[in-house]
């Protein structure tokens, strides 16, 4: 069985990966949970076997100001 979220930050940043193989093309997009919703940040095409640094900080920072709004908003 194939699994196509996982965990792929450290435990602070909880960041997950979600797989979409379209043809011969590989694709992440990259969520975070909020209770019981699931946040996607962005996604993109999948050229090497670890997440690039910079698409991972990316989505780090989306989440980081997600809260900030969603905290500031209540």
């Amino acid at each position: 069985m194939k699994r196509y979220i996982k965990k792929i930050s450290r435990v602070e940043e909880n960041i997950w990966g979600y797989r979409v193989q379209f043809g011969s093309n590989s694709f992440r997009i990259l969520c975070f949970f909020d209770e019981s919703k699931i946040v996607l940040t962005h996604g993109f095409v999948k050229k090497t076997r670890r997440t690039p640094k910079a698409e991972m900080e990316r989505a780090i920072d989306y989440k980081r100001d997600y809260f900030k709004r969603r905290d500031t908003n209540e």
